[in-house]
């Protein structure tokens, strides 16, 4: 099997666990967090650029499903054209193109602009995780899939708790364009620690084209994606709508929607690290116990989701059993495909981003047709539930 050598990729640097190597996770995980804090923001301000720009708020989802179709797109083509590059020069690269994405956003003066911007933002991303779970393999070294995107990922989950709530209040107290240029800017710190910690070696050089695609005829590959873009779009359909659930459904001031973002990014950070381990161990349970929770929790959600005590405890128990399963997703992609690590870290990143614009749209369908803000748990349910059917079906026909 031609595959990249294991030296590349999972033979841990030399004196692991230094202060250096933590450094290089830190540099990952900055970038991580700036790429979350501008995905998750976007739902949390949806109101604001909503109005702003003189658009509905199921219109305005159309931004987000933009970012989206940016990832998935962005994903694949960006990893095959950079797939000699060495994983440092292209995660610097993703994230200037990154940093420009969320400028032009700041700048939009109405929604195709905005789309347009949100767009280029979304590009980078499945890339960025690419590389970044080949950097994070390569310092912790073999057998440790799980946790090596885990710590990329912690990024993204902790821009739910800090990031995400934080850029929703500088919306609302500032401005949302000001939001974007925030994003923008720490971004910028960010490329700068990727710059300085990131090690430089050949053990990150690229790969061949022709190696990386061949991930892409097997069928299994095809099929793992399948299961993510449908399994975890229940995740983007609640937290799309959060805003609005808030101040319309809750009754509660718009002062308690960070409060709610930051639940959500809390349950998805524990959520990631008992994935990661779940992961590593066996190799179905994370989507069966993740999958199957949410269901539960979406179906409280739906039905008694505008009492607090509900809504809130139900924002932490999504983002925590929908994240349980992405370690295990990125785990089942790599052994399906060893001799593309970098893109199979996109291609679960563009799964995810399909689950993005698929839970934006099912939320949006039942919400335009009156059904209300909470039928977008139920649109997450059904949606979920197909994911875990098809999983199921796999798991038998293997048997």
């Amino acid at each position: 099997m031609a595959t990249v050598s294991e030296a590349q990729v999972y033979v841990p640097a030399p004196a692991a666990g230094t202060r250096s190597q933590k450094l290089t996770l830190l540099a990952l995980a900055l970038g991580s967090f700036s790429i979350g804090t501008s995905e998750f923001a976007s739902m949390g301000i949806i109101q604001l650029f909503s109005d702003s720009l003189g658009i509905s708020v199921p219109e305005a989802t159309n931004a987000i499903t933009a970012y989206a179709f940016g990832v998935v797109i962005g994903a694949p083509l960006v990893t095959l054209a950079a797939a000699r590059l060495n994983r440092r020069t292209l995660l610097l690269l993703l994230m200037g193109l990154f940093v420009v994405g969320n400028v032009l956003s700041a700048v939009a003066s109405n929604l195709g602009f905005l789309m347009l911007a949100r767009f280029i933002s979304g590009l980078p991303q499945g890339a960025y995780f690419g590389a970044g779970a080949v950097v994070a393999s390569y310092i912790v070294g073999p057998g440790q899939a799980g946790k090596a995107f885990a710590i990329v990922m912690t990024g993204l989950t902790v821009a739910t708790i800090v990031g995400s709530p934080l850029a929703t209040f500088l919306g609302q107290t500032i401005g949302w364009r000001e939001t974007y240029l925030a994003v923008a800017a720490f971004s910028m710190l960010a490329f700068g620690a990727i710059w300085q910690w990131v090690p430089r070696t050949t053990a990150l050089d690229g790969v061949p084209v022709i190696q990386e695609i061949s991930a892409l005829r097997k069928g299994q590959v095809w099929g793992v994606m399948l299961v993510a873009s449908l399994g975890v779009a229940s995740i983007f359909a609640v937290y799309t709508f959060i805003a609005p659930v808030v101040t319309d459904v809750v009754k509660l001031a718009p002062e308690m929607i960070p409060v709610a973002l930051a639940l959500f990014g809390l349950g998805m950070t524990a959520g990631n690290i008992y994935g990661g381990r779940l992961a590593d161990l066996y190799p179905a349970r994370g989507i069966v116990i993740g999958f199957g929770t949410a269901l539960v929790i979406l179906a409280a959600l739906a039905v008694g989701g505008n009492n607090s005590w509900v809504f809130f405890p139900a924002m932490f128990g999504v983002g925590a059993s929908m994240m349980a399963a992405i370690p295990t997703i990125q785990v089942r992609l790599t052994r399906v495909a060893p001799e593309a690590p970098s893109l199979m870290g996109a291609m679960n990143l563009a799964s995810l981003n399909v689950a993005n614009a698929v839970g934006a749209w099912a939320g949006s369908v039942t919400i335009a047709a009156g059904y209300g803000f909470l039928s977008a748990a139920w649109a997450g349910f059904a949606v979920t539930s197909a994911g875990l059917v098809i999983f199921g079906l796999t798991l038998l026909r293997r048997r």
